[in-house]
């Protein structure tokens, strides 16, 4: 059989897209679940199979060639076809139960769910927001498969995805009134962030009073923008234009905090559809 009539190997095909989508070798493949020398050499193979290089590798990034920009919607509809061959000889869809605190599921969100979905579109996706704490306890009871949620207290288990930075941000042009206790935007008890924000200020000797209490971050980032005051939360999870105000006005340095995956599954399927979250996650935090 010669080189036109060989057909494509599908996996070196995925390969290619995860790279492409992702922008990372790495993260190509933790989506696949496999070493990132396992996806370059299946790239390698590909790109000798169709006679031209598909992918520019340079230290600081992955940039598609001319040829491999014009393959991607090509080697996306491969592989949507062979899910919807597959798919005929599939039974009921499968379900998957994800919780994502609401200090973690930020504007990425929609993203996520789409690199979900591509990764295997028979998989029924079910996601639920809320926070950290109410979410383990909803995965304790077995409620949920897997939740994505920000570090507890008392709790070991789990992968660390990412550790993000928080800072004290405000609206441009906010400025706290002298001799005034410093107004904060909190999210509603129970809050591992809340708690961590009010523990810093009274070690720091800070006086505060709670402003604003919203029951969400959105609602929270909301209330910053419109002036109310200040609040901790990840750069990521603000319009553009807020600013961190935290070591103008002196206020205590807030910690790293880690976003932490707890997860039962152990079928390959729905694995590969988490992986493929867990890896386009890490990709929009870092950036």
């Amino acid at each position: 059989m010669d080189m036109v009539q060989r057909p494509l190997d599908l996996d070196a095909v995925q390969a290619f897209v995860s790279v492409a989508e992702l922008g990372s070798f790495t993260r190509a493949a933790e989506t696949m679940r496999t070493t990132q020398a396992a996806v370059s050499l299946k790239l390698k193979r590909l790109e000798t199979r169709l006679g031209c290089r598909l992918v520019e590798r340079t230290p600081r990034r992955v940039q598609l060639s001319g040829r491999g920009a014009s393959f991607l919607d090509h080697a996306r509809s491969l592989l949507e076809a062979h899910e919807r061959a597959l798919a005929g000889f599939t039974a009921a869809r499968q379900r998957l139960a994800i919780g994502m605190s609401d200090h973690v599921a930020g504007p990425e969100l929609p993203a996520l769910i789409a690199r979900m979905n591509a990764q295997d579109p028979q998989m029924l996706i079910e996601i639920r927001i809320g926070s950290s704490a109410e979410l383990l306890q909803s995965f304790d009871r077995r409620e949920l498969d897997t939740v994505i949620v920000r570090l507890h207290a008392g709790r070991a288990d789990g992968e660390v995805l990412v550790e993000e930075k928080f800072g004290w941000f405000a609206a441009p042009g906010w400025r706290r009134r002298a001799g005034e206790p410093l107004p904060v935007a909190t999210m509603a008890e129970p809050c591992g962030v809340r708690a961590i924000a009010a523990e810093l200020l009274d070690a720091a000797g800070v006086p505060w009073t709670e402003i604003f209490v919203g029951g969400g971050v959105a609602a929270v980032a909301a209330a910053v923008m419109a002036g109310l005051g200040v609040a901790a939360l990840a750069p990521r999870m603000l319009p553009f234009g807020a600013v961190d105000v935290g070591p103008k006005l002196g206020l205590p340095d807030l910690p790293r905090l880690p976003v932490v995956l707890h997860t039962r599954l152990k079928e390959d399927r729905p694995r590969d559809t988490l992986a493929a979250l867990s890896a386009a996650f890490r990709s929009a935090v870092r950036g």
